[in-house]
């Protein structure tokens, strides 16, 4: 396969996948932000997104306050915001524009579909229907997308590229919601109503509430939603699920250059595949997701370099 095409189905996977990922976080803090608190340390939770994204800078220069409002608004439709559910959308399809023709008809369709819809629609307009609503949306499309290219591309690179950009991302996108909000938990870890329905916001942002249930039909506590989130290789969105699949991707499309990132692949596989909870916990939680999103960046540094085209 091309480079270059390699490269725009790649980044069509991640911008679309991060979009859905950023709408999840998003949904989870507002529906937090519902619980009884106080206003500051409301827009504190709400300054914590911004920095897990790095946009702290970026928000500056907009000259608003931090609050609910004027954080989903940068975050979900300002054009200045490179990291926007807009802008993640419209790259997801330019991306998938450029390479037309390698996908399916019903994909493109979708893809496309998705930007018509959300090009008709200003913030306010949003918030008039719901911003929840809006969020559901996003979760919806991307899932439409994802079925759509799993039920009718050939399974040759052209699908194992996509399958690894929307991988990594989702990787990284779940260490970050964990992080943040795991430390916010525990800070107000109070073991009451309000703390359960925190907890169970956080598993819903990951579509794992019932699988929790299911899992552990018990009451919801601080370890076992890490060890969910992390180590639980049947569940797809945990750290285990993505690192197995990127390594059978990677193995798949590899060729003479990439030995290294196969290499480093497998070896934050292996990191979870044999890793215990208890001795995570004890070495900080925060600490190994942080060490995690460090070689996501690296494995994404890596399919760079050796597949897709020079920056």
């Amino acid at each position: 396969m091309l480079s270059r095409t390699a490269d725009h189905l790649y980044w069509m996977a991640r911008y679309t996948e991060r979009a859905e990922n950023l709408a999840r976080l998003l949904d989870v803090s507002y529906q937090m932000s519902l619980v009884p608190q106080s206003v500051a340390s409301r827009n504190e939770n709400w300054r914590a997104i911004l920095a897990l994204n790095s946009l702290e800078a970026d928000f500056a220069e907009t000259n608003r306050e931090v609050n609910v409002e004027s954080v989903l608004r940068f975050m979900v439709s300002d054009p200045a915001n490179p990291s926007s559910i807009f802008n993640c959308l419209r790259a997801a399809r330019e991306n998938a524009h450029a390479v037309r023709g390698t996908m399916t008809a019903e994909m493109w369709e979708s893809v496309n579909a998705t930007w018509i819809e959300l090009r008709q629609q200003n913030f306010e307009h949003i918030l008039a229907r719901g911003i929840s609503e809006f969020f559901d949306w996003v979760k919806l499309r991307s899932a439409v997308t994802r079925g759509v290219t799993f039920g009718t591309m050939l399974k040759d690179d052209a699908l194992h590229f996509i399958r690894l950009g929307g991988l990594l991302e989702r990787g990284d996108n779940t260490a970050r919601i964990l992080d943040m909000q795991y430390h916010i938990l525990r800070q107000n870890d109070d073991e009451g109503a309000s703390d359960f329905y925190r907890w169970g916001a956080l598993l819903r942002s990951v579509s794992a509430f019932q699988v929790y249930r299911k899992v552990y039909r018990d009451a919801i506590t601080p370890g076992r939603v890490a060890e969910l989130l992390i180590l639980r290789e049947d569940l797809p969105r945990s750290l285990h699920a993505c690192a197995d699949g990127i390594v059978r991707m990677l193995q798949l499309v590899a060729n003479k250059a990439s030995a290294e990132t196969v290499r480093q692949a497998g070896v934050l596989h292996a990191r979870l595949h044999f890793a215990r909870i208890e001795d995570v916990l004890a070495g900080g939680l925060h600490e190994y997701l942080t060490d995690f999103m460090d070689r996501i960046f690296e494995l994404g540094d890596g399919v760079s370099r050796d597949f897709l085209v020079p920056g």
